[in-house]
């Protein structure tokens, strides 16, 4: 339901600014705008699923042959312990668990393109659980508020286009990006399991996150420890080869225990094609409503409000032309990293601005375009609080940006 207020917020706000600017401003292209942006933001959508329809069909043929394999089965009970916690509702050792975490794995290394096939096989196994097909289940809200924190320990994108745009140290990023990033998963996971009534008192819980805690700890010491120019090398090798490992560790099980692997990937693969067709209209529908709002000059008006707003109220306001990354994160990924190339070249790539924008790309994910993508790839139609706390989550994780950034770039 309230994806429907939003959704038809953003065209009701589009036309009102778009009113405003045709009759007080006498801005004649103001609407010819909007209409094109929506034939270009339709085009964007079709776009994506098609791009979308590959990785998926890839990816969902080797969760397959994993599946087969028992190799799902067996991530299944090694995070058992710490997810049936996390998720009361899946069964104990069901494959849902290790789809779950392969697509978490996957995030975390940067790998996008793997971890939305990933995800969308994770839902449809959460969604085989769900009693209300229509109505989100409490497992399926957990899983969307936990992707929309973003959790990425190897930002390999955003290094890579501060090495186009010629910054001098392209990954001083990293260890921000990590915090933040971390910092906005907690907090999504600790207000969606208050909500949930479960105990995170619970000591299997509390061990694992001090764990997972410790290790990312251990991961910062040894980047912070490393010459920057050897961090991205270094961790865009090993989030691949850590792939690749996995895939080959799939097809190799599988063929050792004669499983007609071939057979076995073309079945998955099939299912990936008719999940990617599926959401196209939830995507267009979504990216729609984005791009009228980003063309009616809303989202200008938004960004210079909350400028005046915090230099009214003393603060410095260094952060404020790194806000459009920020506002544009919940709304969508691509909108989000063109406000921070853009950012990064009209501010420089090293300054504080440029910096921030890149904290602020990879301290979240796209609640929005993830909870288009994955409910609607399963028909859920009442989302229930996913959206609130997906965006409570991104709010966490820029609020820790901003300051991250000034403990770590602003002079």
């Amino acid at each position: 339901m309230i994806l429907n207020y939003i959704w038809v917020a953003f065209f009701i706000i589009a036309f009102i600014v778009g009113l405003i600017r045709l009759i007080v401003f006498g801005d004649a292209s103001v609407f010819p705008n909007i209409v094109n942006s929506t034939f270009d933001s339709a085009k964007t959508a079709f776009d994506i699923s098609l791009g979308l329809t590959g990785a998926m069909s890839l990816w969902l043929g080797i969760m397959k042959v994993g599946e087969k394999a028992g190799a799902i089965n067996f991530i299944s009970r090694v995070v058992g312990p710490f997810f049936n916690r996390l998720f009361p509702e899946i069964p104990k050792n069901h494959p849902a668990i290790g789809s779950i975490l392969m697509n978490f794995s996957a995030n975390m290394l940067g790998l996008d393109n793997a971890a939305t096939p990933l995800g969308l096989k994770a839902m449809q196994s959460l969604q085989e659980l769900n009693p209300d097909k229509e109505r989100a289940s409490n497992a399926q809200i957990m899983f969307l508020v936990l992707n929309t924190s973003g959790l990425t320990l190897i930002p390999v994108t955003i290094m890579a286009y501060r090495i186009q745009l010629g910054a001098a140290n392209p990954a001083d990023i990293f260890i921000p990006i990590l915090i933040s990033t971390y910092f906005a998963t907690l907090i999504g996971m600790i207000l969606t399991a208050i909500k949930q009534k479960i105990n995170l008192f619970d000591r299997v819980l509390i061990s694992w996150i001090l764990g997972v805690s410790a290790c990312i700890g251990g991961i910062i010491y040894y980047f912070a420890s490393m010459p920057q120019a050897d961090i991205a090398r270094i961790s865009s090798i090993a989030s691949n080869f850590i792939l690749f490992t996995i895939i080959t560790s799939f097809f190799s099980v599988a063929f050792f225990r004669k499983i007609n692997v071939y057979e076995s990937f073309v079945e998955g693969a099939k299912e990936g094609f008719h999940v990617a067709v599926k959401v196209i209209p939830y995507l267009i529908a979504m990216l729609v409503a984005i791009g009228v709002f980003r063309a009616s000059g809303a989202m200008d008006i938004l960004i210079s409000g909350t400028g005046h707003l915090f230099a009214a109220m003393g603060f410095n306001t260094d952060f404020v032309p790194a806000l459009p990354t920020a506002f544009m994160k919940p709304l969508s990924g691509s909108g989000a990293r063109g406000m921070m190339l853009d950012t990064m070249h009209t501010y420089g790539a090293d300054s504080f601005a440029g910096r921030l924008s890149c904290v602020f790309q990879g301290s979240a994910d796209t609640t929005f375009y993830i909870v288009a993508l994955y409910f609607g790839s399963v028909g859920v139609k009442k989302t229930r609080y996913a959206v609130p706390f997906g965006l409570m989550t991104d709010l966490a994780g820029a609020i820790a940006a901003i300051f991250i950034s000034y403990l770590f770039f602003h002079k």
